[in-house]
């Protein structure tokens, strides 16, 4: 949630929408417990196994391999017992319960978590270490590290829904990723937000502390968001929260006002006599008086008519000083009224302001949950273990799910050392194989090599299923098991057979295939500029040739014997030839069903990753 008020909502405005590859090579705080909050719903579900497992795992492969990100995980630590207080009155406040027989706490309310959440995000830390990521455990909210961690510049932006980690200091917040859409993503940079509504950070604390957090339900009765970011813009960031303390003392502050300015609006017994302003004529509303405009019409008139006063129209306002100093006492005034009624509701709570509300968000986290970032390989064997043992998956699953990840490592490695290792010591960079564009954006389509794709042993039981797949031509993609949706999906791993060899076909980032194998990327480019040539000659060619051929406009006519004998001819030959071309179709579908009908999609899976 984050601060009340839909807060989200007064931020939309203003922000920045980021490209595909903003996140690449960047590092990135995600506050894990938001993705597994994210998905209550399904927790709760009884036809998905585990699924908080299931979305870490998909989601950080892909946050990994398609966005290009270094994500860093940060796991709630206790909660404050103000938010656990706010957890349990949101919880009466939205069951309907009726709150009026229930005893009250003397001794306070328990800081622990659900056990059930608790143990979910413990089997999702353990699968995330043997991913290779690093996991920081806060002090207190998972958020708060987050903003910690990008303010200080240890991180490049956060990934969390929670809108108050600005007010622990974040400078870049991501809210929603989707990789499946074509357009941009939404991105609140604090210091583009500070310059379009003139708010710092101790101002949305202020905000917060008016119309309610996760830390404090209520706010001030009577204020909503609007309400808020008009009363903090009165002060500057350094004296809003002193300010706020004196009103809640009961003590009003002066209204200084920001739309009129202090030297025109001095408020003093000058002004009040003024007040009593020229006299004003009754038919053009300029200063005068009717007679007198009678017999000479006054200056602004005879500037348009040139000859009387004209009757005024309808909602006219005069622009004389004094008209003017008028409006202006109007509005302060005004202004001034309805800063008093605010002041009065925000006195009216005996609890305003809750220095604990502000400790917690100015307080610093604690320096010993620092350590040097790093990013580990994914032990594959101990995932299988795992992820066989809470999901029910087969190895060759998981190794096929696993290979976008290991092929954006070895890339980054093969770009850093230029090494000649193997990709799990089976795969080799064969080539490129076109440019894909997928949801609007742009991929080199890789095929990699399994070197290890001879036939196996005479011996081996499942030889002859191998035989029959290398045999075979059949280009197909492998199937999920599994419905995804959103950041979940994955580009699977095609798997493409030709001349006895066995191929992986995977969606690769354009830089990083240009650094790890500049040669394959020339060679690549320099083919597809010779066969858009050839495409363009041949094109050419061919519109030469109509131009020779006759044709009703070519000014050649035939006579109308020939014309019904070379039709009916032409006619025939076509018949012909769909006839010859159904049949061989017919014995291409027959010899097809026949030597895939034993081909289950498990066992192809199970070949190239089992």
């Amino acid at each position: 949630m984050g601060v009340g008020g839909n807060f989200w909502d007064a931020l939309k405005p203003y922000a920045r929408y980021e490209g595909f590859d903003f996140l690449r090579d960047k590092k990135v705080a995600v506050d894990l417990s938001f993705w597994i909050v994210q998905h209550e719903a399904a927790l709760k579900s009884s036809y998905v196994r585990n699924p908080h497992i299931r979305v870490t795992f998909f989601r950080t492969i892909n946050l990994f391999s398609k966005f290009g990100a270094f994500p860093v995980f940060v796991v709630d630590g206790k909660p404050s017992p103000l938010k656990s207080q706010a957890r349990i009155a949101r919880f009466i406040r939205f069951s309907g319960i009726d709150t009026s027989d229930l005893p009250v706490a003397k001794e306070g309310i328990s800081a622990d978590r659900n056990k059930y959440f608790v143990k979910c995000v413990e089997e999702c830390v353990e699968l995330l270490k043997l991913l290779g990521m690093p996991i920081l455990r806060a002090r207190g909210e998972a958020e708060a590290l987050c903003a910690q961690l990008n303010g200080e510049g240890l991180v490049d932006a956060c990934i969390t829904a929670d809108s108050d980690a600005f007010l622990f200091g974040a400078r870049c917040v991501i809210k929603h990723l989707n990789p499946r859409s074509k357009g941009p993503f939404e991105c609140y940079h604090m210091s583009e937000i500070e310059t379009a509504m003139g708010l710092r950070r101790k101002h949305f604390i202020a905000i917060s502390l008016l119309v309610g957090s996760d830390h404090n339900l209520n706010g001030v009765q009577g204020v909503g968001l609007d309400t808020a970011l008009r009363f903090v813009k009165n002060f500057s960031e350094d004296e809003v929260l002193d300010r706020l303390h004196e009103i809640g003392s009961g003590a009003i502050p002066p209204f200084h006002g920001n739309s009129v300015s202090p030297s025109k609006c001095t408020r003093n017994a000058d002004n009040d006599l003024k007040k009593l302003k020229d006299r004003h004529c009754s038919l053009c509303g300029h200063p005068g008086s009717k007679t007198a405009h009678s017999k000479v019409p006054c200056e602004p008139c005879y500037s348009i008519n040139g000859v009387n006063c004209y009757k005024k129209a309808p909602g006219f306002k005069c622009v004389c000083s004094g008209c003017e100093r008028e409006r202006e006492e109007r509005e302060y005034k005004k202004n001034e009224n309805w800063h008093i009624r605010v002041c009065n509701k925000i006195a009216a709570d005996c609890n305003f302001p809750m220095n604990e509300v502000i400790e917690i968000y100015m307080g610093i986290e604690d320096r010993e949950v620092f350590r040097p970032l790093s990013w580990k390989s994914p032990e594959i064997e101990l995932l299988i273990d795992f992820l066989a043992y809470y999901q029910n998956w087969e190895p060759s699953y998981v190794r096929q799910r696993m290979f976008p990840m290991s092929s954006t490592i070895f890339l980054r490695e093969r770009a850093a050392s230029s090494s000649e290792n193997l990709l799990h010591g089976q795969y080799e960079f064969d080539s490129i194989q076109r440019l894909k564009v997928r949801y609007g954006h742009e991929f080199y389509e890789v095929k990699w090599r399994n070197s290890s794709s001879v036939m196996r042993s005479v011996n081996d039981p499942a030889s002859s299923e191998v035989s029959n797949i290398l045999s075979t031509p059949q280009p197909e993609e492998i199937q999920t098991d599994e419905s995804t949706s959103g950041l979940d999906e994955l580009d699977v791993p095609q798997i493409h057979i030709d001349d006895g060899g066995s191929f992986i076909l995977t969606d690769e980032n354009l830089i990083l295939v240009q650094k790890a194998f500049p040669d394959k990327v020339n060679s690549f480019l320099k083919q597809k500029e010779i066969k858009e040539s050839k495409r363009k000659s041949t094109s050419l060619r061919s519109g030469g040739t109509c131009e020779k051929s006759p044709t009703p406009n070519s000014g050649v006519q035939l006579a109308i014997t020939d014309y019904y004998r070379s039709s009916k001819r032409l006619k025939e030959e076509k018949d012909e030839e769909d006839l010859a071309r159904n049949s061989e179709t017919g014995l291409a579908k027959e010899k097809g069903k026949g030597s895939s009908a034993t081909l289950s999609k498990s066992v192809r899976r199970r070949l190239l990753f089992g």
